[in-house]
């Protein structure tokens, strides 16, 4: 799969584009970003995140939840409202090559930071930004109707869909014309000179179909974080990720993405590249913690919806339908709405009050976690099946390391036996490596992102097989009282130094 890397790269950098909508005379004053892809370079079709127009809305934020509302014209937008659009040099076309011989223009932010002519991530000039319009707002309505279904419960105030963390200061009126552009994305088409309508015709990047990418799938996703800020550095930065899971077009992926990448493009890595979703939120918090997840939208059915707003709104704007990317390929390995492979099932939720994680079931009615989701022995908790999503089956704590183990771990009974489920069976080896997350170093208050310790499935499976068979505790009590080392491995500190023997 390493070898398909480079043509995703190539696809991704090739259509990757930055849009920023500011008011008419006051173009610093107050503006917006996002991420974008180009669709089609002559004429040029860029299709964008949506939630950068709700200020220059007539009618508010509240037109995108008006009944029937799947999609709203150029005009809803006031008139002072003003676009650009910014990419790097394409390779190989006559624009492209001219600009990279002559200085680019840089971001107000940028100039004062360095006199020298600004380059892209390749060290070539970036192109000027070129103005644009607004064709149509759209959402998927398909897309919608899963959010709202997933997210649209009163369990969906813990999450928080915004650009910001959750102690940053958003006003609820912010917060709120978020939400209701989540959904949103905006197909513009770009004001060229005369002299670059010739440079390149038909669509800049193929789709890949619904369905056409497996859960577990590695993708590529490319934006500009920060929107318009300095894209002389950040324009299409890649991130590598795998697709997480999908229901129908709501895809997610752990591909890192920060604020200003919404409406970025997420490729298949494959020869073709294909283009599979659009970023939609790049940062995810539940009850007050970031998820290390971003929100998508499968292109797919994204562009049908595109197709069918331009051909209502008039001659000239359908007969831009026929340009945009077509559906190539065919499904590639399982649909979307497979399930997964079996050992997926055995993943499950688990809730304790406010605090939730995950869990793996190793007993028809045992599942192990984490203490810190589940600290207090007796505690009662809620476990969520994958399959079916909707299930439901209570437990409770039978077992939780204490605070000074540094062994995570807690083990949960439940009341009902999980049906359909495919048991793991535990190894008897493992392999050295480490599981991606986050520790801190508590001596020097450093937190080092992407790095934790995994707990090897031989260090608990002889005292878990005995509590299955016997009920007894004794087994588990054993990871309260490990050796000194240990611990101080796991409090990320140097081994005690051997003491120095006398030579009397």
């Amino acid at each position: 799969m390493g070898r398909h890397w480079g043509p995703a790269m190539r696809v991704a950098e090739q259509v990757g584009c930055v849009v920023s909508a500011s008011w008419s005379g006051q173009p610093e004053a107050d503006s917006w970003s996002c991420s974008g892809v180009i669709l089609s370079r002559s004429p040029g079709l860029v299709l964008c995140h949506g939630g950068i127009f709700t200020p220059f809305l007539r009618a508010g934020s509240g037109a995108l939840t008006a009944a029937g509302a799947a999609f709203l014209p150029g005009d809803s937008c006031c008139d002072d409202l003003r676009l650009h659009v910014q990419w790097g040099p394409t390779a190989g076309s006559p624009a492209g090559c001219a600009e990279r011989a002559r200085p680019g223009l840089c971001t107000p932010h940028c100039a004062a930071l360095k006199p020298s002519p600004p380059a892209g991530p390749h060290g070539r000039p970036l192109l000027p930004p070129h103005p644009a319009e607004l064709l149509l707002l759209l959402s998927c309505p398909a897309f919608q109707a899963h959010f709202a279904r997933l997210f649209g419960s009163e369990a969906a105030e813990q999450w928080r869909f915004a650009r910001a963390a959750p102690d940053d200061e958003v006003s609820e009126d912010e917060e709120e014309d978020q939400l209701r552009a989540l959904g949103w994305f905006a197909l513009l088409r770009v004001k060229h000179g005369r002299e670059e309508e010739a440079d390149e015709c038909g669509p800049a990047a193929a789709v890949a179909p619904l369905g056409a990418v497996p859960k577990g799938a590695p993708l590529l996703a490319c934006g500009t974080p920060f929107g318009s800020f300095c894209p002389d550095i950040f324009l299409n930065t890649l991130s590598r990720g795998v697709l997480s899971n999908a229901a129908g077009p709501l895809l997610l992926t752990d591909a890192r993405c920060l604020p200003g990448t919404e409406g970025g493009g997420v490729f298949a890595v494959r020869p073709g590249g294909e283009l599979v979703a659009l970023v939609v939120a790049p940062l995810c918090w539940k009850a007050r913690e970031w998820v290390g997840l971003t929100l998508l939208c499968a292109a797919a059915p994204l562009l049908r919806a595109a197709r069918a707003a331009l051909g209502r709104l008039s001659p000239d704007a359908a007969s831009l339908a026929a340009l945009l990317p077509p559906e190539v390929g065919a499904p590639w390995g399982l649909p979307l709405r497979d399930s997964g492979p079996p050992w997926a099932a055995a993943a499950v939720l688990v809730e304790c009050g406010t605090v939730w994680g995950s869990g793996v079931v190793v007993a028809p009615r045992l599942l192990v976690t984490c203490r810190h989701v589940a600290p207090r022995e007796t505690a009662r908790v809620l476990v969520r099946p994958t399959t079916p999503k909707t299930a439901k089956i209570w437990g409770h704590v039978v077992f939780a390391t204490q605070e000074t183990s540094p062994y995570d771990i807690a083990v949960v009974s439940l009341e009902e036996e999980l049906k359909g489920v495919h048991m793991p069976v535990p190894t008897k080896h493992f392999h050295e490596g480490i599981v991606a997350s986050n520790t801190r170093d508590k001596n020097t208050g450093a937190t080092y992102p992407h790095l934790n310790f995994s707990i090897p499935i031989t260090v608990l499976q002889p005292a878990l097989q005995q509590y299955s068979q016997t009920g007894d505790l004794a087994g588990l009590r054993e990871l309260d009282h490990t050796a000194e080392p240990v611990r101080v491995v796991w409090r990320l500190q140097r081994p005690l130094a051997e003491a120095l023997r006398s030579k009397l």
